[in-house]
């Protein structure tokens, strides 16, 4: 939820010192420095001067390049109704060159390349850093960066055709200029920082920009080149910016840099501790190992089950054979599954007879079997107190693909009722009548399983407050309308049946899995769809399938169709890369007939915290698609525990397009095979092993 995700920002761990410019990007006031952030690192960033206000997400996307989506508002840039503008863009940087102790940083950066054009602009940048307090910046730019005092393209001895920049023609946005970049006039930029202290800095800069849209449409006055302003961060790593620019109007700015592979300085992991392991001796002497007792009272499974349940595991299997003992949980607490199983094991030691020497643990989801990881018990003794423990536990350990659970079921594990009532917020974005939509509400999530791998799920939600409904704005769509009308569902609707489905899972063979689900499907569509998943354990590559037949639902989202239906499905492959990152391909048929592909790339930290960003390419023309010309966006999603300290698998999950329309619009189906059974899978099991013992 953006709520969330704000407070995240505001509160997380602290990243690096480093400026940021009034566009959200490292720089001084409005010019851009040769500066990256440290990878990794997620910025925020809101800035207002006179008619301008502008709101920046920028992400270290590698060690030498960073991306950046911006909102911006100017008031009274046009004479039509709504009068204002409302912008959105995306820049991308690339640092050609570190700054060495004899050398300047290099840099090369496009501002608004894929957008209306109204910040369309590139630039070559160096700076370079003096006696550690001084940072002088130099730089060269195009576009709007190329208006003040102006001079012939140098880049003309390459070819004429630089000499002259053409007129913008994204019309309603999304289409990439790269006809204009580097081309036309160019003009000189540059600045300096001084660092008086850790804490404050001073600022200056020559601008390039004279703000030639502004000027002509609102009347701001950018005829003095100069600007000037303060930086002061704060001992919780928020800076605050004070600025007077252009000679005409002061300005301010608020930002964060954080590092998501950090919890936020809050309270810090305020789990319960794991138990300690306990000598064998005394749990041999443990009144339910006894073999005197006869069985009577608790025996060693009971309290197993017991224990596992006080910390988040539930046992739904378990059997004893051959001096090994073998266990079904589900993690219902550990965003990471190898914390769960490190428990786990640790459950066992303390519980299990001594004669018990290995232990095999299957992680599972509603029944389904994902992996098991085998262990030997004296290595958990030998190894609990060693500094590089967890790592050297693994390399003893097996994980392996389980297709099949352990015989024999706990009693009253099935059937399994979980349910869940509490508050919900959702937003919409970017409509120009109100930039921020809400709608705030009560909602109700049940599951049940009544044997493993059926699942009977729903959610209902109740609106509370809503500004969803409250939108004039009409789809001018010439495509089917498949998403388009989303308005006229939060007006026609009271009570949302959100998905109300029954779906079946399992293991159609090694490294396979399968999934049919019926019923309401998601807010817009009911309908059937299965898939198969081929995801071999340890593989960095997975691939899939996927067919549905969907109908549209009634806009009151309650048991009505109306008359579209069609048939969906897309092939899809997933790749784990190294380094966190993480690429999905899905190409198909999509909700309005149109055929082509989406393409997604997320970094992907082993704490959970995720950001990425996804653009859709079918058969639909640009033209009919509408303003947008196609699908894109970037989605956050962000652990819970991330920002409490206690562990949890709930996650706050946004994301942000800059239009929804028609084209390549895909159906929401609950449990995608990949993303459910990835967490327990060899992969993410090893690179999370080190909260095994946590």
């Amino acid at each position: 939820m953006v709520f969330g995700i704000s407070c995240a920002l505001l509160t997380g761990g602290t990243a690096r010192a480093q400026n940021l410019s009034t566009y959200g990007t490292p720089g001084l006031i409005d010019m851009p420095t040769a500066e990256v952030l440290p990878d990794g690192n997620l910025a925020m960033t809101g800035a207002v001067f006179e008619n301008t206000a502008r709101g920046t997400l920028t992400f270290q996307l590698l060690p030498w390049v960073y991306g950046s989506f911006r909102y911006a508002y100017i008031s009274d840039f046009d004479d039509t109704l709504p009068g204002s503008l409302y912008d959105r863009s995306f820049d991308i940087h690339v640092r050609l060159r570190q700054e060495t102790e004899y050398g300047p940083a290099v840099g090369v950066g496009l501002r608004d390349f894929g957008g209306t054009g109204v910040y369309g602009s590139e630039y070559i940048v160096l700076s370079k850093t003096f006696a550690d307090r001084w940072k002088v910046t130099g730089g060269m730019g195009w576009g709007r960066l190329g208006e003040r005092n102006s001079f012939k393209n140098p880049l003309a001895v390459i070819d004429d055709r630089f000499e002259t920049r053409p007129e913008n023609d994204a019309g309603e946005g999304g289409k990439l200029s790269a006809d204009q970049w580097f081309r036309g006039p160019a003009a000189l930029f540059g600045g300096v920082e001084y660092k008086v202290n850790d804490r404050l800095s001073v600022l200056a800069e020559y601008s390039s920009d004279t703000y030639s849209y502004e000027t002509s449409r609102t009347g701001f006055d950018a005829d003095f080149p100069m600007n000037f302003g303060l930086n002061y961060r704060f001992e919780n790593g928020v800076n605050l910016n004070a600025y007077y620019m252009y000679g005409s109007t002061i300005g301010f700015q608020l930002s964060r840099a954080i590092d998501p592979r950090r919890k936020p300085a809050g309270p810090g992991g305020i789990d319960e501790a794991p138990p300690m392991l306990q000598p064998v001796d005394r749990v041999a002497a443990a009144s339910w190992n006894l073999p005197e007792r006869g069985g009577e009272g608790l025996t060693a499974r009971d309290v197993l089950r017991a224990r596992l349940e006080s910390q988040g595991l539930r046992m739904v299997g378990y059997r004893i054979a051959g001096g090994r003992a073998s266990v079904e949980v589900e993690n219902n607490r550990y965003d990471a599954a190898a914390q769960a199983v490190g428990r786990t094991a640790r459950i066992m030691a303390n519980t299990l007879p001594p004669e018990i020497e290995g232990f095999e643990i299957t992680l599972t989801r509603n029944g389904l079997p994902i992996s098991s990881v085998t262990l030997a018990r004296g290595d958990l003794y030998e190894l609990e107190h060693d500094l590089d423990g967890s790592w050297r536990t693994l390399a003893r350990s097996q994980i392996r693909d389980e297709t099949e659970g352990p015989d024999g079921s706990v009693e009253g594990a099935y059937p399994h009722v979980a349910y869940r009532f509490g508050p919900y917020a959702r937003f919409s974005f970017f409509d120009p009548d109100d930039p921020l939509r809400y709608e705030i509400g009560a909602a109700f999530t049940a599951d049940y399983v009544p044997r493993p791998g059926i699942l009977l799920s729903g959610l209902a939600r109740l609106p509370i407050f809503s500004t969803l409904d409250d939108t004039t704005r009409v789809s001018d769509s010439v495509l089917p309308h498949v998403r388009s009308d989303w308005a006229r569902y939060a007006k026609e609707s009271d009570i949302q049946i959100n998905h109300l489905t029954a779906s079946y899972l399992w293991r159609p063979g090694k490294d396979l899995f399968a999934r049919v689900t019926a019923g309401y499907l998601e807010e817009m569509y009911g309908g059937f769809s299965a898939e198969l998943l081929w995801y071999p354990s340890g593989d960095q590559l997975a691939l899939g399938a996927e067919i549905n037949y969907a109908k549209q639902r009634d806009f009151d989202m309650l048991f009505g169709f109306q008359d579209y239906d069609i048939v969906t499905g897309h092939a899809s492959a997933y790749y784990d890369f190294a380094g966190d990152y993480r690429l999905q391909v899905d190409a198909g048929r999509y909700l309005a007939g149109d055929w082509g592909a989406t393409l997604s790339l997320d970094r992907e930290f082993n704490n959970g915290f995720r950001i990425g960003a996804f653009a859709t390419f079918t058969d639909v023309s640009s033209e009919e698609f509408g303003e947008g010309s196609f699908d894109k966006g970037i989605r956050f999603e962000i652990p819970v525990a991330w920002m409490t300290g206690r562990s949890t698998r709930t996650k706050a999950e946004q994301t942000i397009r800059p239009i929804l329309r028609d084209g390549g619009a895909r159906l929401q189906v609950e449990n995608r095979l990949y993303d459910y059974v990835r967490e327990e899978r060899a992969g993410r099991l090893v690179g999370q092993w080190g909260r095994f013992y946590r």
